[in-house]
């Protein structure tokens, strides 16, 4: 069995409301197994909450207030959560960006957007005011400011391994005016010769074509399960079910064989950025 590991609770939120709840289910002598029993969650996940590696849901943090008797502790900690995050990033997607901070591979399928980890100021911008025209200014500078703060995992140039499959639309179909758009690309286009992006492009004429309209974010940890998000255009989803993970991955993997292979796809990008900067872009 291997040495039970001590959980530093200064480290986030989670961390520290997971050191919390070990101390609570210990105190009460409960296992992990007795204390998800008739909540729908493994034992395993009851687990990773107390570390600090996954947030605890509000369906089961009330679960847990009613086994430990903690008088709705663990629900208002979520609510609390959902609170601080709400200036920057949406309820749903802060858990994922949380975990990108731990990836060690982290591939994605996007066929209406490129993704916020690739997305420049203008982009982000352009992406915010379409999706949530009624902003305030200040809100949108937080969003914005959010989500350039995720590219700092590109600093480190061992981890995580990035991998983005993007639809040709998202190339040829531009949010920004041409000048923007060009530089967007650029952007890009610098990535993938520091060898911090892998980009593949999926043509518009290709026969495969599942999940075209659903955003698609696997990631793998060093010693955490793997977890696959997906994402609407107000919603995401978390899954971790080894068997639904599984299902999408085939998916994926069709979707990375019909796509060109990487230096085609980065030939590509440079082609669409030289069109946006000579004005030839095709609409």
């Amino acid at each position: 069995m291997p040495a039970r590991k001590d959980i530093d609770g200064s480290v986030s939120i989670p961390a520290f409301y997971g050191k919390e709840l070990r101390w609570k289910r210990e105190a009460a002598g409960l296992t992990l197994q007795a204390t998800v029993e008739r909540s729908f969650y493994a034992p395993s996940y009851l687990s990773e909450i107390e570390r600090g590696t996954r947030r605890i849901p509000v369906r089961l943090a009330r679960h847990v207030d009613q086994v430990l008797a903690t008088d709705g502790y663990f629900e208002r900690c979520c609510k609390d959560v959902q609170k601080a995050k709400q200036s920057a990033h949406a309820g749903y997607f802060a858990p994922i960006a949380e975990a990108e901070k731990r990836a060690r591979t982290i591939e994605e399928w996007s066929p209406a957007l490129i993704p916020g980890l690739l997305q420049t100021e203008a982009y982000a911008r352009a992406v915010i005011h379409s999706t949530h025209p009624l902003d305030l200014p200040e809100e949108v500078d937080a969003k914005i400011d959010a989500r350039l703060q995720r590219t700092v995992l590109f600093d480190d140039p061992k981890k995580p391994e990035y991998w983005s499959i993007l639809h040709e639309s998202l190339l040829t179909e531009p949010l920004l005016p041409p000048t923007e758009m060009a530089e967007q690309l650029d952007s890009l286009i610098a990535l993938a010769k520091r060898r911090r992006f892998v980009a593949q492009i999926l043509p518009w004429n290709v026969p495969t074509r599942p999940f075209m309209a659903l955003t698609l974010t696997f990631m793998e940890f060093e010693d955490e399960p793997p977890l696959l998000y997906t994402e609407g255009p107000y919603h995401g989803q978390t899954l971790d079910d080894p068997t639904l993970v599984k299902q999408y991955r085939k998916a994926y993997d069709r979707l990375r064989a019909a796509a060109l292979p990487p230096e085609a796809s980065l030939a590509r990008i440079q082609e669409s950025a030289e069109d946006y900067r000579n004005g030839k872009h095709r609409n």
